[in-house]
């Protein structure tokens, strides 16, 4: 069963999940880089929250790793390019912690207008300061939103509630569902100017970062107030600071920040400032759901192959995961072929889907297809980096629905474009799971996938079986079964030779030396009988 790694404090209910399933589990929190770096090659899964570092040479050293769970939302302390070239599935938990990150947002516009922190000091210190504490109402205030997703929209939500007027800013947000939502969608330049308070909910990547930087912010009004309780980075603090010593930025409230932990900040020195040790997500109700939901998902993978949040990897519900895994399978197998015979060079794949095929989640079926694909050239390629891996290398990959009937009950076709060629296979499932050669360059000829294949192109000239037959006799060469097929009598044919072992390193020369063939390969599908 699998071995799982709980390298930090969750819900003794997540523990349960595991070992109500049959898994091993380790709990082992405070576990340091090096203690981490000599037991990790032992665990399947590794389920994490926000402290432990999966770096480069932690996934070096995680041969047997199959999928990291991060028990909340951001996932920058996981190494995404490493683990997407090893293969590795990283989950997060994007639901769990978002009505928790959502309140706490809402608790500092509130806090920021009325100067709460500042008016708590002053009075436990013995003070009664009342005059200096002049807050502003948020009743009929513009709260803008740079992001619109999932926290995003409860806060909108909650703060439509306390009668504020919503825009907000996300390119992934359409007009229909930003009305749906009672939010005016903007460009970000009109919310800078027309916003009274703004939050950001944003991921931290390469074009969020800054975004409120010096230049936005002379884009805002005088009096603008900044809540940041998404991610450090976002926000330009340099900026930010030399805004409020201004006295352009009326107030800021941030619980994340560019260095963290965050024991010294230029914006620290502000009385207006408010600052929390990242807490958006801490909460008990949150910890626990964030906790109970990456234990499924990360069950539901090792049992079932069920993708539920992945960030490098296309989702597959636990319903489709029995009904993808032949495809899947399919899929690999006819790249196999495809990538053996020849996948250097390659500029375009076409993945087509006939009958049931073409009412599947193709994004699996696909990245299965292009890992069998690029297996036989490729160092490391897998499922999960084969689609980046295409990408990395000019190839264009499109897949194709047909809605029209078939030969077959259900077909993959898949076509590999080179400079001046093309080589196209497709195959179907018999009996619902075996995957079945129907076709190649065209021609129908059908065959298993054993685990020794010979694939040859000749012209149907009489003596062409015999003189195989013979040469792979003279060699010891069991031959175990034989598919042919035509495109027309005594034209281009295609014959499928399924030995029993592999042939000697002289043998294959002497095939290819035959006067009807005009190419000969010897095919590998190790995964099959094997």
């Amino acid at each position: 069963m699998p071995k799982v790694l709980i390298s930090e404090k969750l819900s003794p209910r997540a523990t349960r999940i595991f070992e109500d399933c049959g898994f091993d589990v380790d709990l082992k929190p405070n576990l340091s880089p090096e203690e981490l770096l000599n037991i990790i090659g032992d665990y399947d899964g590794l389920a994490i929250r926000s402290a432990t570092k999966v770096t480069e040479e932690v996934l070096d050293a995680a041969t047997n790793l199959k999928i990291i769970g991060r028990a909340g939302i951001g996932v920058d302390n996981v190494d995404m390019g490493a683990a997407t070239k090893r293969g590795v599935i990283v989950m997060n938990t994007p639901h769990g912690n978002s009505v928790t990150t959502a309140e706490h947002t809402i608790t500092m516009i509130l806090a920021l207008a009325r100067q709460i922190p500042e008016a708590n000091t002053s009075t436990k210190a013995g003070k009664w300061e009342k005059s200096n504490f002049m807050g502003t109402e948020i009743t009929g205030k513009t709260l803008g939103l740079i992001g619109c997703g999932n926290i995003g929209t409860i806060v909108a939500e909650r703060a439509q509630g306390l009668k504020m007027r919503v825009v907000g800013y996300d390119p992934y947000l359409s007009s229909e569902n930003a009305k749906q939502l009672g939010i005016e969608k903007l460009e970000l330049d009109d919310l800078l100017a027309r916003a009274d308070f703004i939050t950001l909910h944003t991921p931290l990547t390469d074009a969020t970062r800054n975004i409120v930087s010096a230049d936005a912010l002379n884009k805002t009004k005088r009096g603008v107030r900044i809540i940041n309780c998404a991610r450090g980075g976002l926000v330009d603090e340099l900026a930010i600071a030399a805004a409020l010593k201004s006295g352009h930025v009326a107030g800021a409230a941030f619980d994340v920040f560019e260095v963290e932990p965050a024991t010294d900040n230029i914006l620290f020195g502000f009385e207006n400032v408010i600052a929390t040790p990242h807490l958006g997500a801490s909460t008990t109700e949150a910890q626990e759901k964030v906790a109970l939901q990456v234990a499924d998902q990360m069950t539901n993978y090792l049992m079932n192959g069920a993708i539920t949040n992945a960030l490098n990897m296309a989702s597959v519900s636990a319903e489709e995961a029995p009904i993808l895994k032949p495809y899947m399978t399919l899929g690999g197998l006819l790249g196999g072929f495809l990538g053996q015979v020849q996948a250097v060079g390659a500029t375009k794949v076409v993945v087509e889907l006939d009958g049931k095929a073409a009412t599947l989640n193709a994004e699996p079926v696909v990245a299965a297809t292009l890992a069998g694909l690029f297996g036989p050239v490729m160092d490391s390629v897998n499922m999960v980096n084969a689609a980046a891996v295409a990408s990395s290398n000019g190839i264009a990959v499109s897949t194709i629905r047909h809605e029209r009937q078939c030969d077959y009950e259900t077909l993959l076709r898949v076509t590999v474009s080179h400079k001046g060629a093309e080589r196209t296979i497709a195959g179907t499932l018999v009996g619902g799971n075996n995957p079945r050669i129907v076709e190649v360059q065209h021609i129908a000829v059908e065959s298993d996938f054993p685990p020794y294949l010979l694939y040859l192109r000749n012209y149907d000239k009489p003596g062409f079986i015999g003189d195989l037959g013979s040469l792979c006799g003279e060699y010891g060469i069991n031959i175990a079964s034989f598919h042919l097929g035509r495109r027309e009598a005594g034209g281009e044919a295609i014959a499928l030779v399924e030995i029993d072992g592999g042939l000697p390193a002289s043998l294959l020369p002497k095939i290819r030396d035959l006067k009807q063939v005009v190419r000969a390969d010897q095919l590998r599908f190790v995964s099959i009988g094997e």
